[in-house]
């Protein structure tokens, strides 16, 4: 015998505290909310054109070859 069935032999069987369903349904509400989070933060640089262009202006705006 390899120590790999020894090993199996000895180890019990496992009682999961939930049906295993359960942990499919946390893992897709906890991407779900990741998602949301994520889509949330969508378009946020174009939000603020005006201020954006205020400060390019302030500050020289944008320069070639940089």
């Amino acid at each position: 015998m390899s120590f790999l069935n020894v090993v199996l032999a000895q180890v019990e069987t496992v009682a999961l505290p939930m049906p295993t369903f359960v942990y499919g349904l946390i893992a897709l509400v906890i991407f779900g909310a990741l998602g949301v989070v994520v889509w949330s933060y969508r378009d946020v640089a174009s939000r603020h054109q005006a201020k954006a262009k205020a400060y390019a202006d302030a500050h020289g705006g944008a320069r070639a070859g940089h």
